[in-house]
């Protein structure tokens, strides 16, 4: 057996491009997007309920992107807006670099956001027209190990920026994101995508079906915003539940987030690899349960010796781990799956809705929980994650054979 092919590696020639653009350009955003809070405040003197309420409104006015990228993605192709929003954040970050005028701060923030939307209602349709068959699952998992490693790396670098002092890191961060957007948007200027024979091909099958009444889709949609709702909740609750709840060391928080980092980052492939026998509802039911226990691991933290806590983190870290690598190797190729030729890029930019919603509720859902009661927060994501499984279930029967099972 090939080396590529038993760690679950696609066929990558002729794409290379497209990888060291997605490294790329996650790297500048490990390296500028933790800083970018601290740069408001320290270098452009903005207070800091003025500079997060600004990037606050600028995301939510970015809710509009995916629906926008839906109208055009069949047409223009999803090439042409990736590279479209890598050059836009670009002229962005050049913008935070110079600008230093609260409405200036606030236009880039708001091409920022939307840059970024855009990029992520369009790149799994790219992903789609770059895989060869029955690599489409392999190429989701590669592009987010690529994805990871750019951003751990960056993160790093935060780091280290951070501890120098003086405004100076701030700059040179800002500086570094918007030289990694402009190399990754001229790295996939020289990618050969192949939407050109996918849209002529949708275009001889009819006019596209209506979204708005595909309801098994969009109970998918509802159901990976659960999913990633859990995704999205450890970075948010693990610091306050840390550093408020238990009777634990504050360091352990960047080691559990950089240990799931690392999963993320070398495990989506093999994960592929291992489960390409399965469905994919099924690998996501999985998933699902084991958030669930996840939910109940964190929320049991509460009552058990001291001792315990620190080695019970990291049994439950390992759990959302496997959650996490699962999901994310499977949830977007089954969406891409499902979308119909016809409107194939339409269905998957409205798919990045699931993200985008949990984005804006996980913050809210953590912070009024936990304030009721510390393990409200933990037992309410057991239960929302069971709810998806049994959605993912119900939808197993209601879905393309074809697009639940991988292809051989």
């Amino acid at each position: 057996m090939p080396t590529a092919t038993s760690f679950g590696l696609p066929n990558v020639r002729g794409r290379s491009p497209l990888l060291f653009g997605l490294a790329i350009d996650s790297f500048g955003g490990g390296c500028a997007g933790p800083l970018l809070l601290l740069f408001f405040v320290r270098v452009a003197d903005i207070p800091l309920g003025t500079a997060g309420l600004m990037l606050t409104v600028a995301t939510l006015f970015s809710i509009a992107a995916p629906a926008a990228v839906g109208v055009v993605i069949d047409r223009v192709g999803p090439r042409n807006l990736v590279i479209g929003a890598q050059f836009a954040q670009g002229l962005a970050f050049v913008g935070f670099f110079f600008g230093r005028s609260l409405w200036l701060l606030f236009l880039c923030a708001l091409v920022t956001t939307t840059g970024q939307r855009v990029f992520w209602s369009a790149i799994f349709s790219l992903l789609s027209d770059i895989s060869d068959p029955g690599d489409r699952d392999r190429w989701f998992g590669l592009a987010g190990m690529m994805q990871a490693g750019g951003f751990g790396l960056g993160a790093l670098t935060a780091g280290i920026l951070l501890s120098i002092g003086g405004d100076g890191p701030f700059l040179v961060a800002m500086a570094v994101n918007a030289v990694t957007f402009f190399i990754a948007g001229f790295l996939l200027m020289r990618l050969h995508a192949s939407h050109e024979a996918r849209a002529a091909a949708a275009a001889d099958s009819g006019p596209a079906p209506l979204l708005r009444k595909d309801k098994p889709f969009l109970l998918l949609i509802g159901a990976n915003t659960v999913l990633a709702l859990c995704t999205m909740l450890m970075g948010v609750a693990l610091p306050v539940y840390v550093s408020e709840a238990l009777p634990a060391p504050k360091w352990i928080v960047g080691v559990l987030l950089a240990a799931v980092s690392v999963v993320l980052a070398t495990g989506q492939t093999l994960v592929v690899r291992h489960t390409e026998r399965r469905r994919r509802t099924k690998v996501l039911v999985l998933a699902g349960v084991l958030w669930a226990v996840w939910g109940l691991l964190m929320a049991g933290l509460l009552h058990v010796p001291t001792e315990l806590v620190v080695p019970g983190l990291i049994l439950a870290t390992v759990v959302f781990a496997a959650a996490d690598v699962l999901h994310a190797a499977t949830g977007n190729a089954l969406a891409a799956a499902v979308a119909p030729d016809v409107g194939h890029g339409k269905y998957l930019s409205y798919w990045q809705y699931s993200f985008a919603f949990a984005s804006v509720l996980v913050p809210a859902f953590f912070a009024q929980l936990f304030e009721v009661r510390h393990e409200f927060p933990w037992l309410a994501i057991s239960l929302l994650a069971l709810l998806a499984a049994g959605t993912i279930v119900g939808l197993e029967r209601v879905l393309p054979n074809a697009a639940v099972r991988r292809p051989d």
